[in-house]
């Protein structure tokens, strides 16, 4: 079977796949040549992953739609970022730095004087082409053929926990705390935990809005507000709980505004009989 034929039997694990390859290959080949020269690789060396690691959901996204639908496949991706709900974009904009300084204002008030949110308004500038690069892959392509099969909440799980793994690469260069060193493990778990439940908001919206230019905003937002609020003071297990208790606060949004069991995915077209 050739390698077109596979991807056409298994688009959604295909997309995942080269998603990974394209980005951790790209990843390793920045990291060896610095690591082979024993060099710990420095927050300049994490800052140049990203550019790499963006290129993957995309690339991905496009290249299976293509292959599975032709050039309709690849139009339908972009189709999303014309759709406009304007209902939603309040709040699917304002949620997360409306959550950081919640959360960081009060562990600064309860727990400690190092939760102070920083202030840097250039970091807005990370999350614009990590928001509108990797929901081409995330959002216009796994998304909608996952909700063929499942209810948004289980698609957008799925995605959330593949979505933080794929940033394992350049997880000691997130947030002010770097490396994390003995708190990695809790780190990471954490850092999933966030993700995830970002993710069945942005599948929510999604299913309400069709517009995947909302999610690519929301995720510029939420990328961007965690560069600009950041605290510089935490240490390793203090940004562990922070994300942890900021990830609580999103689940619990979540769980109190959009209960999983409303049958949104037969309002966008998908049919109940596919969703388990």
């Amino acid at each position: 079977m050739g390698l077109k034929n596979i991807i056409r039997h298994i688009p959604i694990a295909s997309y995942f796949i080269i998603t990974f390859a394209i980005s951790w290959l790209g990843s390793f080949i920045i990291a060896v040549p610095r690591m082979m020269g024993h060099r710990h690789l420095q927050k300049m060396d994490g800052i140049l992953l990203f550019p790499v690691m963006l290129l993957g959901p995309p690339i991905a996204g496009v290249l299976v739609s293509y292959i599975t639908k032709g050039k309709e496949g690849v139009r339908e991706i972009f189709a999303g970022m014309g759709k406009r709900k304007w209902s939603w974009w309040a709040l699917g904009l304002l949620a997360p730095p409306v959550f950081i300084l919640g959360v960081l204002l009060s562990l600064k008030y309860f727990v400690s004087p190092a939760f102070t949110p920083n202030f840097f308004p250039l970091g807005i500038a990370f999350g614009i082409p990590a928001g509108f690069l990797e929901e081409i892959g995330w959002t216009g392509f796994a998304l909608p053929a996952l909700l063929k099969k499942y209810h948004y909440v289980k698609a957008s799980t799925i995605i959330g926990c593949l979505w933080g793994l794929w940033h394992l690469p350049v997880i000691d260069f997130l947030g002010a705390a770097f490396p994390h060193r003995n708190w990695m493990i809790l780190f990471f778990l954490a850092f999933i935990f966030l993700l995830t439940a970002i993710r069945i908001f942005m599948g929510m919206l999604y299913i309400r809005s069709g517009s995947l230019l909302l999610n690519q905003l929301l995720h510029t937002v939420s990328t961007g507000c965690l560069a600009v609020f950041s605290p510089s003071q935490v240490d390793p297990s203090q940004e562990a709980l922070w994300y942890a208790v900021y990830g609580l606060v999103w689940w619990l949004f979540i769980f109190f505004l959009f209960p999983s069991n409303i049958n949104y995915s037969v309002k966008m077209g998908y049919p109940e009989t596919n969703r388990k």
